[in-house]
């Protein structure tokens, strides 16, 4: 039987939170201002659109990734296993919830576990970042991705969460020395990672001279943690406090935009508040490699794997046929078409 931690007590809470409050941000993504030109002659048949591409090395049928979210109480687990099963059957990437749990308590190891259910999907070990003030190394790295079999590690960065928990782990200085300490000791790539308030471009820089491979944005418009923080807190001062930075961070697309433009190679993840396949395809048309979904397949998993399977169809579904209106054969051509900004 696992022993209940600090650390389990609040994803147990979390999970509750998101599943049964209203913690969408105030903000939105900014994709809903931009629009595709439609091409009334597309030239091309819908059958043989082909939505797939290579990231870090394996193949995906579409260029989506299962955000992270979750892990580390024994709940977690079956919410693991169906994201797991409906990732390798729609052959997407899937990122894991931070395994601090599991490192404090081996015993919360098999919440993560889910490669034999999907042996050949892409998948993220996930650690925060700041954890590496707070005793954690090249070790703990190592065990997380050795724990799930994992593709590669996501250090986590967030910041205004650990300053809005009373709890929270609010040392950062001197981070980017200890992040490129693990880039260059690691044998799988690392991706740096925000929660929901964005990477800008001038941190994506430092991410990528510090050794970083790939930067997910993980913008605003999607889930605020300043409310799943508020909701959480039993101090009326500080939910409050919480409440008065829902509106703080930067819109993903927005990021995705200046990431881009100043790191034009680096592979690049949009997420945060993308719903839609249409929303992928507006990400990868302004310069992101895959989109990141995380809410709505929480929501699905702790249903079933069928659920679950059923909104990557939906998902997918939606961005083939983004791709036909806009005679976009594969994701090259795409990537080439061009975004009308609506002000």
């Amino acid at each position: 039987m696992s022993k209940v931690t600090p650390t389990s007590t609040r994803k147990t809470n979390h999970i509750r939170i998101n599943l049964e409050e209203e913690v969408q941000s105030d903000l939105t993504t900014g994709l809903e201002r931009f629009r595709f030109t439609h091409n009334a002659v597309p030239e091309i048949d819908f059958r043989q659109i082909d939505p797939s591409t290579t990231f870090l090395g394996k193949h995906l049928s579409f260029p989506l990734l299962i955000s992270s979210m979750t892990g580390g109480i024994e709940a977690a687990a079956a919410i693991n296993h169906s994201l797991a099963e409906a990732a390798q059957a729609m052959g997407v990437a899937m990122g894991l919830g931070s395994q601090r749990a599991a490192i404090e308590d081996p015993s919360l190891e098999p919440t993560f576990q889910i490669r034999h259910l999907a042996p050949d999907i892409l998948l993220f070990a996930n650690l925060g970042a700041v954890q590496l003030n707070y005793g954690y190394g090249i070790d703990q790295c190592r065990r997380a991705v050795d724990m799930i079999e994992a593709d590669a590690m996501i250090l986590h960065f967030n910041p205004l969460q650990e300053a809005l928990q009373p709890e929270g782990d609010v040392n950062f200085s001197d981070l980017l020395r200890k992040v490129e300490s693990i880039c260059s000791q690691l044998d799988v790539p690392v991706i740096a990672k925000e929660v929901g308030w964005g990477i800008s471009s001038q941190v994506a820089k430092d991410l990528v001279e510090a050794g970083v491979s790939v930067i997910d944005v993980a913008g605003a418009g999607g889930t605020s943690w300043a409310q799943v923080e508020m909701h959480r807190s039993q101090d009326e001062i500080q939910a409050q406090l919480a409440a008065n930075f829902i509106g703080w961070g930067n819109p993903t697309s927005e990021l995705v935009t200046d990431v881009r433009q100043a790191l034009p190679e680096i592979p690049l993840i949009a997420s945060g508040g993308l719903r839609s396949g249409i929303d992928i395809a507006k990400c990868i048309a302004l310069g992101a490699d895959m989109g990141g979904i995380a809410g709505p397949f929480l929501k699905a998993a702790v249903q079933s794997t069928e659920v679950v399977m059923a909104t990557l169809k939906k998902v997918e579904a939606e961005m083939r046929i983004c791709m036909f209106a806009t005679g976009s054969p594969n994701l090259t051509a795409l990537s080439q078409t061009e975004l009308r900004h609506i002000t």
